[in-house]
């Protein structure tokens, strides 16, 4: 197992009914600015829930963040922080309202020039603006970790950064919003945290069997209520497992003692960026491939979770890896996601040799968990996706 440090400050308010707490984890003397996005916690009734709890607070609110929380629409809410002298922020929302609200905290608080240099320049952001979240929409795990990715249209660029000073300082998980999602995002959610997970532990063996079983405990639990909160979202104990494996996918203890990966999510973020294909979705059109290139460096792994995850048994450590990347192609593709680049454009030519371009120019000469894919690998991986 590797040397690793953990701490994880976000405090965690899950169940039903939790969303009244939210006044109690503010100060009483905040100016919050509440961030949303296209309305839907108008429709199903956390708009109003929060906007009680929030009675006794003075607040701005801001709505109309969209899927891939985009630079400029974000750069009118610091406006706002700024001339509203506003001192909390409270994101409800997913994880694109949380990873906007991030990057504002830490935008609202930074003294450089322009504020896309803290993605550009991956500046990691030490103290931010505070903040909360009410999550309505399970998937990236943004509730509980300090990471966050932005979008700019102007420039088909989606940019990470994070820091210590990004963590959410509280959490509000109400499973009983997840009945009110529609059914590609719940695909989307519950496909975003399997690949979550498979990109901390689909790399090699590091001795580190309890972190080995965490991970895979999550992906057997999201296959295992994935046809039945799709079939029923309603249902609160299937709703309450998904919610929860989105949020352990991603806070941070899965990842301690053992490799990361990363490479899908990088290559996923290009074609996001460049076609608008939801993020969950560019995930398991990479995937695959990802996994097929690199077979030989990934196959000990591949067996082990072909064998615990999966339940295969027949042949040898080769034909159990590559059973294992068929069975989580066909788990996509039973929750209705495309794994092929050309299943959602027909403009897709010319891709791979672009996003490679990219790398390169960004110095990016080393993804994966052994730091050595090249922007060569890069291309002939998102060849194979096509």
């Amino acid at each position: 197992m590797l040397n690793f440090e953990f701490k994880n400050p976000t405090k965690i308010l899950f169940g039903k009914g939790q969303i009244e707490k939210v006044a109690s984890e503010i100060p009483a003397n905040a100016k919050v600015l509440m961030l949303y996005g296209g309305g839907s916690i108008k429709k199903n009734g956390v708009y109003e829930q929060v906007k009680n709890a929030l009675k006794n607070f003075e607040v701005v609110e801001f709505g109309g963040i969209p899927a891939n929380p985009e630079y400029e629409i974000l750069m009118d809410a610091l406006k706002i922080i700024k001339s509203e002298n506003i001192t909390y922020m409270l994101a409800v929302g997913g994880g694109s309202v949380i990873d906007g609200t991030k990057f504002l905290s830490a935008a609202a608080l930074y003294k450089g020039d322009s504020p896309w240099d803290i993605l550009k320049n991956a500046i990691k952001t030490e103290v931010g603006l505070p903040f909360g979240t009410v999550l309505t929409l399970p998937a990236t795990g943004s509730e509980m970790n300090s990471g966050s990715v932005i979008t700019r249209r102007e420039t088909q660029e989606k940019l990470g950064m994070g820091g210590p000073g990004l963590f959410p300082q509280f959490s509000i998980l109400d499973p009983e919003v997840v009945k009110s999602i529609p059914q590609r995002q719940l695909a989307n959610g519950i496909t975003d945290a399997f690949t979550h997970v498979l990109e901390q532990y689909m790399t090699y063996p590091t001795g580190a069997s309890l972190q080995d079983r965490f991970a895979e405990s999550i992906m057997q639990t999201l296959i295992e209520v994935a046809p039945v909160v799709t079939n029923d979202p309603a249902n609160y104990d299937a709703a309450a497992n998904f919610m929860w494996c989105c949020t352990m996918a991603l806070n941070g203890l899965i990842q301690k003692g053992v490799p990361g990966d990363w490479a899908v999510h990088a290559m996923g973020h290009e074609l996001t960026a460049q076609f608008g294909i939801d993020h969950a979705r560019t995930l398991a059109v990479i995937a695959p491939s990802h996994y097929r290139y690199n077979f030989e460096s990934k196959r000990e792994k591949l067996a082990q979770y072909g064998k615990r995850v999966w339940g295969i048994r027949e042949g040898d450590t080769d034909a159990i890896a590559k059973a294992a990347i068929y069975k989580t192609e066909a788990f996509f593709k039973s929750l209705g996601i495309d794994t092929k680049l050309s299943d959602y454009t027909a403009d897709f030519e010319g891709t791979a040799q672009k996003i490679a371009k990219r790398f390169t120019e960004r110095g990016w000469l080393g993804l994966g968990e052994h730091k050595r894919l090249s922007p060569a690998d890069v291309e002939k991986i998102v060849e194979m996706s096509y």
